[in-house]
């Protein structure tokens, strides 16, 4: 008779170490491939190689979105883990009769943000990709003295200087650039000794390398899911419409990643995973959250509750859509979002490591969940809820 002892089946959620070379790596990687929205065609190929390289099954929506599904215990999909790799970025408005361009945003950001930024102009024609630099329009101080410091800030005061020889409209039509066409911001990323990561379009491809990174660890663990879930990658969350799509009809369980705001007032910082209690669409699902944060507090993740004023993520689509899920937002911390972002790689790792432990995790309310609806004897209200009434009489009565 074999004396072999079966393999141990964890008791709950295993907290593993996260590989900091990859996730690097791939931040990297992702941040030098231009994908404002509209335009993620690219990026999404990138994306699909390492998922295919993670050995998971998915596919591509009509328009783009990716699918994954990591299999778990449940025959069907309970769950989804959602971020976007679209970009802000820039589109040309009009051709100048000067051959500079005016240029539109891509997605909500300001100008301020994009002066001095180095971009790439993308045409029609795959073989003709041009460079420039955006630039207010009184760019010298040597011409205009102190009007460089009085001019408006705005989309109407910045223009793109193409470096080509262009002097006139039909110099630049002559390049084949047109009404239309994308142009991306340079991302120039780069990480300093300290663990700081400097780019533009950290948001959401932090988030994005951090997602990958976590489903690397889960991996190379092997470790079991009690849940089907699905790692759904979105392309138009810039502009409103990320996950109107391609969610699984039986999920359960809605957790975007997104950026977690590092500014004065919040509670966010960039070494740490935040969960969002609520942003400018409400409050996120009061259970799930808490559930994340208690998983966080069980492993020791460093992490922080946080609620963010002007903020939409790829949850708010979803539950626009119809979607009949718990809803809930990690962010990695990221100072100046939209503008010259930073993070640093102990938050990216902190929200990897919460994801791990996450996706191993049951459901919510195991049962509850399974379904859309069910009777009022069975919801989980004031076991978990609870609020008492208020008093009949308020009236004090004075001695």
């Amino acid at each position: 008779m074999s004396t072999a002892k079966k393999p141990q089946v964890p008791a709950g959620p295993q907290d593993v170490a996260i590989d900091v070379e990859y996730l690097t790596t791939t931040l990297m990687e992702l941040l030098r491939i231009p994908s404002p929205s509209g335009r993620t065609d690219a990026v999404m190929q990138t994306v699909g190689n390492h998922i295919a390289a993670l050995g998971l099954p998915f596919d591509l929506t009509r328009r783009g979105i990716l699918r994954a599904t990591l299999t778990g215990e449940s025959a069907c999909v309970r769950r989804a883990v959602v971020v976007h790799a679209d970009t802000i970025g820039l589109m040309v408005k009009r051709v100048k009769p000067t051959g500079r361009l005016e240029v539109v945003p891509v997605g909500s950001h300001s100008a301020r943000f994009s002066e001095g930024a180095h971009v790439t102009i993308f045409t029609d024609d795959h073989d003709r990709v041009y460079t420039g630099t955006v630039l207010p329009l009184k760019s010298s101080g040597h011409t205009f003295g102190d009007e460089i410091d009085t001019q408006g800030v705005g989309w109407p005061y910045v223009e793109v200087r193409i470096d080509e020889p262009v002097e006139s409209a039909r110099d630049v039509a002559a390049l084949g650039i047109e009404v239309g066409d994308y142009v991306a911001l340079d991302a120039a990323p780069q990480i300093t000794r300290g663990g700081y990561v400097k780019s533009r379009h950290l948001d959401d491809k932090a988030g994005l390398a951090a997602c990958l990174a976590a489903l690397k660890a889960l991996r190379d663990a092997g470790l079991p899911l009690k849940v089907s879930a699905q790692f759904l990658v979105t392309i138009g969350e810039e502009v409103g419409f990320g996950a109107t799509h391609g969610l699984a009809p039986d999920v359960a369980e809605l957790v975007a990643v997104d950026n977690a705001v590092v500014a004065e007032g919040q509670a966010s910082r960039e070494e740490l995973v935040s969960i969002a209690m609520l942003d400018m669409t409400g409050p996120f699902d009061y259970h799930l959250t808490r559930r994340l944060h208690g998983l966080a507090r069980e492993h020791g993740i460093p992490a922080v509750r946080d609620v963010y004023r002007h903020y939409r993520s790829d949850a708010a689509p979803a539950l626009e859509a119809g979607i009949e899920a718990r809803h809930a937002l990690l962010g990695f911390g990221l100072e100046s979002s939209h503008g010259h972002e930073r993070a640093h790689v102990d938050g990216l790792v902190a929200l990897a490591r919460l994801l791990v432990v996450y996706l191993q995790s049951g459901l919510t309310f195991d049962d509850w969940d399974l379904a859309e609806s069910g009777r009022l004897a069975d919801f989980p209200s004031t076991s978990v809820q609870p609020a008492d009434p208020e008093p009949v009489d308020r009236t004090v009565v004075v001695d």
